[in-house]
């Protein structure tokens, strides 16, 4: 079976399309530019000028900010920059200025940005039909729920995934398997006493109340606290401490493969598989957040289908990805978990629907082809060359590498504030995680050219901050 949907695209459509993306990345290069303005770019690497002789560099987008900023409730700190159009591992400023995106939206933009397959999907589905509720079904979100069963299971993830509930967002799909893990608990010991939900220090799982209860970070909890009841914490790899802390009360234990948020940490293979063992021995769900670390950025479908199959979940939650930047996740159950599950539990008003699912049907398609994934592996190397490099130059600033396939961190010895800063002046967007590292999680589709092309900001990047 044809795990790919029926787009009925033209092969015109498709060239137009591409085209069009085409003149949108074939802005003026950037060496033109500097060789216009009298500036050499090698030794002026500062220097970003706009495309359309803005006076002011930040002008255009300083405008814009002042105007509506007012308006916004300010839960972002962001830079001075207004960000307008993007193609592929590139995204243009307000003032027209070219940036070479390392963040991938956050890890979102996976397929990168624009992608000519998506458009066509939007457009065409955006005409047919877009909402309808869940009162009623709908062909795609049938269709996706199992594409990604049975693609999850055809890769080597969780064996035994049965069913899925497609949501907004990743906070949403970790609520969902909060409450679900309630709900198994409550039908497992109806004393109510197996309630009691496990994750680790330094771990991320959403803003919402109940994730943000699983998300032990008192930066995040302090302002709303109290947080949701029945919520316990651990130190992730601590193999010895895994059997005082998951005992019979406990319900669900949550845990990212790969921490993200939390600058970028794995889990060892043999701190999951011990997890996995003890959760059965009493009886309480493994919850997999994959949310950044999945479907592919890892050079695996899933970050965790290389354990063995006594070490699967039986929840796994998945976003970012999953829509390449259209609102959409998605929790993925066991049977175990299912046949609990009734009528009335849970719900949401515009997830599953036809215009979110019909666009992740393609993506997870393309996401779990085998040739994108080992490229991702080949992609990393470069990353890690690049990197030893960086630590041979700056060996007391770059302490650790740490990651997989294209979800990777720098621990530094101090705040990289000033290196983002740099970097983005130099045209390379970078981010951050956890504590002094910098994070990078681009677009799955970027080349080895690019990347390249954005260690050599980040080295002129360093090299400015220790020059200050």
């Amino acid at each position: 079976m044809s795990l790919r949907p029926s787009l009925r695209l033209a092969a015109t459509a498709r060239r137009s399309v591409a085209a069009a993306q085409t003149r949108l990345a074939g802005t003026v290069p950037m060496s033109q530019i500097y060789k216009q303005k009298g500036l050499d770019q090698v030794t002026h690497p500062d220097i970003i000028p706009s495309t359309d002789g803005t006076p002011s560099a930040t002008q255009k987008s300083q405008a814009l900010i002042d105007e509506t900023s007012q308006y916004m409730v300010t839960t972002y700190s962001r830079p001075p920059v207004v960000f307008t159009k993007a193609a592929g591992s590139y995204i243009w400023d307000a003032a027209d200025r070219r940036y070479l995106d390392f963040t991938g939206g956050i890890a979102v933009n996976s397929l990168g940005h624009n992608d000519p397959e998506l458009h066509q999907i939007m457009s065409f589905q955006a005409k047919t039909l877009t909402h309808c509720s869940n009162l009623y079904f709908n062909q795609w979100v049938g269709e996706l729920s199992k594409r990604l069963v049975l693609l999850t299971r055809e890769r080597g993830g969780m064996h035994d995934a049965a069913q899925v509930f497609v949501c907004n967002s990743g906070s949403e799909a970790n609520e969902a398997g909060i409450k679900f893990a309630r709900k198994v608990g409550k039908v497992l010991d109806p004393s109510g006493k197996k309630v009691e939900i496990v994750s680790f220090r330094n771990a991320f799982h959403g803003r919402t109340m109940g994730s943000l209860s699983a998300t032990p970070n008192p930066k995040y909890q302090e302002p709303f606290a109290p947080m949701v009841p029945g919520f316990k914490v651990g130190d992730l790899n601590d193999i010895a401490a895994i059997p005082g802390l998951v005992n019979e009360n406990t319900c669900s234990v949550m845990v990212e493969p790969i921490q993200g948020e939390g600058g970028v940490t794995p889990a060892t293979d043999e701190f999951l598989i011990a997890l996995a063992k003890r959760c059965r021995e009493v009886g309480a769900l493994l919850h997999y957040d994959e949310i950044q670390c999945g479907l592919g950025r890892t050079g695996q479908f899933w970050a965790h289908s290389h354990l063995p199959k006594e070490a699967h979940p039986d929840i796994l939650t998945t976003a970012k990805a999953l829509g390449n930047g259209f609102p959409i996740g998605a929790t993925i159950i066991n049977a175990h978990v299912g046949e609990k599950i009734k009528v009335g539990d849970h719900g949401t008003t515009f997830g599953g629907n036809p215009l979110a699912c019909r666009l992740a049907c393609n993506i997870i398609d393309r996401l779990a082809n085998p040739e994108l994934l080992e490229g991702v592996k080949q992609k990393e190397q470069i990353f890690e060359e690049g990197f030893k490099r960086l630590r041979e130059q700056f060996p007391e600033l770059i302490k650790e590498v740490r990651g997989k396939g294209l979800i990777l961190g720098l621990q530094l010895s101090e705040d990289p504030t000033p290196i983002v800063k740099a970097a983005r002046e130099r045209g390379l967007l970078v981010i951050t995680a956890g504590v002094n590292t910098l994070r990078f999680v681009p677009a799955l589709t970027i080349n080895e050219e690019q990347i390249r092309e954005g260690l050599t900001k980040l080295e002129r990047a360093i090299k400015a901050t220790r020059e200050g």
